[in-house]
């Protein structure tokens, strides 16, 4: 499973990619798992978001849905952190 998280906004305005590959990974399933959480609870269209806010948008295998804070879900936020914080 690719996944992939872009996010924009912000302050600064300064853009942020990363993305991971979960296959052959040990802790594969709980990505997967994870990921389709993320993306169901997502929107398709960009919603609005606060001033200063961030945007994301998460692309799971080809489908891309979009997020903004101050809404995120739980699952949203947790996949987006570790995307960020583990992915290229």
């Amino acid at each position: 499973m690719r996944i992939q998280v872009r996010r924009t906004g912000g302050f600064a305005g300064i853009e942020r990619r990363a993305e991971l590959d979960t296959s052959g990974r040990a802790d594969g399933r709980e990505w997967q798992a994870l990921a389709e959480r993320a993306v169901a609870a997502g929107r398709g269209t960009r919603p609005a978001g606060v001033p200063d806010g961030f945007s994301y948008e998460i692309t799971v295998d080809g489908r891309t849905v979009y997020a903004a804070d101050p809404s995120l879900t739980e699952e949203q936020r947790e996949l987006i952190s570790r995307v960020l914080k583990e992915g290229a």
